[in-house]
């Protein structure tokens, strides 16, 4: 029976984006060895999209988190450093936004409009 998923991200600055992580995000982790954090997640979702012409192509993943508040997390952030590149949008399945992380990608942040 399936308990949970992993997700990866791939960083040219990984140690970086794990700092990152741990102190921008506080995700609780566990070290398994030189510094390789695992990080924990609460909770998890998981959608698939279909692809479209000026979108990403087949195969892509990507991954976001998602708050009850986007307001009031985007502000703690903020005051944590984090460098966010747009301002909240509607998308209507959620409020959106994205941040910058080490390793020069995105990642977005979203309260969504759905009920888990």
């Amino acid at each position: 029976m399936i308990r949970g998923m992993h997700a990866m991200l791939y960083s040219s600055k990984a140690d970086a984006l794990r700092t990152f992580i741990k102190e921008k995000l506080r995700l609780p982790s566990t070290d398994v060895g030189e510094g390789w954090l695992i990080f924990d997640v609460a909770e998890a979702d998981l959608g698939v999209h279909p692809t479209e012409e000026n979108g990403p192509p087949s195969g892509t993943a990507d991954i976001s988190f998602y708050c009850d508040d986007i307001e009031s997390t985007v502000a703690e952030m903020k005051a944590r450093g984090v460098e966010f590149t747009q301002d909240v949008e509607d998308h209507g399945y959620g409020l959106v936004t994205y941040f910058q992380v080490p390793g020069a990608f995105k990642v977005q942040l979203y309260q969504p409009r759905y009920t888990k």
